[in-house]
């Protein structure tokens, strides 16, 4: 990957999400200005809009326990090709969302493209919520509640093979950091893909520095990097209220920015997305600007 070539792509996805509102995240983001602060870091960037993405109005949503099935995966296929035309072009796809079930064709196309080259993918996934159900144990249908199942092998296999065969990402190169809010019923899941799964109390226990240390140790091991899956509601509400499902106890401003450093201290990110904010919801487009400032700690924002 040629370092500081970046591609923006928008996906105004909320089919996925039980609330309206997400579709205009894409929006959110670049009115704080993503495009600017990219480039004052010296990458080169290219934003390429958004994808077209169906509409609830217009659609219905099916199997109830599987919401916009369908559309989701079309959605998710074009992103997928989406990535794989940025990676190919040496640049480093950065998604912009949207509702996190996009996930799926983001991780679909760094799957397939490392695929090619006989290379792995590592992952590490911030959020409140595990997103690993299926549509046996999801209490909504909302798709938005399954991506890292399905990134992980598990789950509708509409969804599972968009990256080809086998899961796209080793449970064993994929951690989730800040889960406090996770359904009874899909805890067997998380268990079920091996993912590495760290709690707000591993947080409060350990520090994020120990968390990250061992999150980046999984996502690294015999990949070619790191893809960082963001979702907004993984801070807590007093930094981001701008989300549709907000969990009280989560990240705080610094322990994101630390994690954000010390992945960027890696030097093997290789792609991220910014997912869930909803600008309906917040104040004053505080949570995407908090989003930006994080995807520029990530990128090598420094304070010194």
């Amino acid at each position: 990957m040629q370092q500081g070539r970046v591609t923006l792509i928008g996906v105004p996805l909320d089919l996925g999400a039980g609330r309206r509102g997400v579709d205009m995240g894409p929006s959110a983001f670049r009115v704080a200005d993503i495009d600017e602060k990219l480039r004052a870091l010296g990458y080169d960037v290219k934003d390429t809009g958004d994808l077209d993405v169906q509409i609830q109005e217009t659609r219905k949503a099916g199997d109830p326990r599987l919401k916009y099935l369908k559309e989701i995966r079309e959605t998710c296929e074009a992103l997928r090709d989406s990535v794989v035309e940025a990676l190919r072009g040496e640049r480093m796809p950065v998604v912009l969302g949207g509702d996190h079930s996009l996930a799926m064709g983001t991780i679909a196309g760094l799957a397939r493209f490392h695929r090619e080259r006989k290379q792995k993918v590592g992952l590490i996934w911030f959020d409140a919520h595990a997103d690993s159900n299926t549509a046996d144990t999801s209490p909504t249908g909302n798709i938005h509640g399954m991506p890292l199942a399905v990134a992980l092998g598990l789950g509708a296999p509409e969804l599972v093979g968009l990256g080809g065969d086998g899961p796209m990402v080793d449970g064993s190169r994929a951690a989730a950091v800040g889960l406090r809010d996770v359904d009874v019923a899909e805890r067997a899941n998380v268990k079920a893909t091996g993912l590495g799964a760290f709690t707000m109390r591993d947080i409060d226990e350990r520090g994020m520095r120990a968390v990250m240390e061992e999150a980046i140790q999984r996502a690294s091991n015999g990949t070619a990097g790191i893809h960082v899956s963001f979702d907004l509601d993984a801070m807590d509400p007093d930094y981001a209220p701008g989300v549709g499902t907000p969990c009280p106890g989560g990240l705080s401003f610094r322990e994101a920015h630390l994690a954000m450093e010390m992945l960027a201290d890696t030097g093997k990110v290789i792609s991220a997305e910014l997912v869930e904010a909803n600008p309906i919801l917040d104040q004053n487009n505080s949570t995407a600007r908090l989003g930006v400032e994080l995807l520029c700690s990530l990128l090598g924002k420094k304070i010194l």
